[in-house]
């Protein structure tokens, strides 16, 4: 199916971040994400990508700004940039690279690396490493932009989030990344621990291996590798009426099965609650008195790896 397009006017502006604005087009709700089609304001003509929301999938719920017609032509590219995210797509830009001035680390000695099959096990994993200098990567099977996280807004002004890479082809991150083996790389300078998760929402198609779940079996594979220590954070649920996610999930199943080496799988834990008070914590639409399993087991997996860290 081609790109569905509308243009129309921003008509309200709500919520504004670095690299995020939250905005209305003819009333309609949308994002924008400046880095990519430059600053908006009021008024401004645009084009909408409105695809998702008319599917009721991908986006939740809103269109997503595709260009700024008034003031988001002939923007310059980041200077010193030479390499493209999203490349050869109608939203192809160029992008610093790390490993563009200096070799990332190719040996990880140990570092701790916590691999999410969901954006929702980020908080209380992140939670559990209180105090440990976090790096953040984030890898496709979710949604690309790092920017549209709010949880990791809300980790990052707690301190429990230090800093954030993309890995191809996400982007909107403090470093851009063509690997997850470079991100790693690039962590385990300045850092104690990396925790690696897609972004919100999942890609998936109900199959064994059709799910966006499955990347973080790569960043596994690759902190093993590297010689670092991976933790999978097990999808576990009590919650499921269907029964198909009761206990550990056929999606974490999935994982475990691609990764060739020794993997430390989170238990679930005790004192998740106080660790997470005031953080964004919602799994599928459910909140953690609906299926406390689910972030008992992610904080566990940010203990086990915590455990680990030098």
């Amino acid at each position: 199916m081609p790109l569905s397009l509308r243009r129309g006017r921003i008509s309200a502006i709500h919520e504004r971040h670095d690299s995020l604005v939250r905005l209305e087009v003819d009333g309609t709700a949308c994002v924008a994400y400046p880095t990519v089609t430059g600053p908006v304001a009021l008024e401004d003509e645009v084009l909408v990508n409105v695809q998702a929301r008319a599917l009721e999938l991908g986006s939740g719920g809103f269109d997503v700004l595709y260009a700024n017609l008034t003031r988001g032509l002939d923007l310059a590219s980041a200077e010193g940039a030479h390499v493209m995210v999203l490349p050869y797509t109608p939203l192809q830009h160029a992008r610093v690279h790390v490993g563009e001035s200096r070799e990332p680390a190719a040996e990880l000695a140990g570092l701790p690396v916590v691999c999410c099959s969901l954006h929702s096990q980020v908080a209380p994993v992140c939670a559990a490493l209180d105090g440990a200098r976090v790096a953040y990567v984030q890898l496709a099977g979710g949604a690309l932009p790092v920017s549209l996280s709010d949880t990791l807004r809300a980790l990052r002004e707690r301190g429990l989030v230090a800093s954030t890479a993309a890995v191809a082809p996400c982007f909107d991150a403090d470093v851009q990344c063509v690997s997850v083996a470079s991100a790693l790389g690039w962590a385990r300078a300045e850092h104690d621990v990396v925790v690696c998760a897609l972004g919100p929402g999942i890609a998936g198609t109900g199959t064994r291996f059709g799910h966006g779940g499955v990347a973080a079996a790569e960043a596994a594979n690759a902190a093993l590798s590297l010689g670092g220590a991976a933790v999978v954070a097990a999808r576990v649920s009590g919650a499921d009426e269907r029964q198909r996610h009761r206990g550990v999930s056929h999606h974490t199943e999935a994982v475990l099965a691609l990764v060739r080496g020794e993997v430390v799988v989170g238990e679930p834990a005790d004192g998740w609650r106080d660790a997470c008070a005031g953080l964004p914590l919602s799994h599928m639409g459910r909140s953690p008195d609906d299926d406390p399993d689910f972030f008992a087991a992610a904080y566990g997996a940010g203990l086990a790896a915590r455990s680990l860290v030098r």
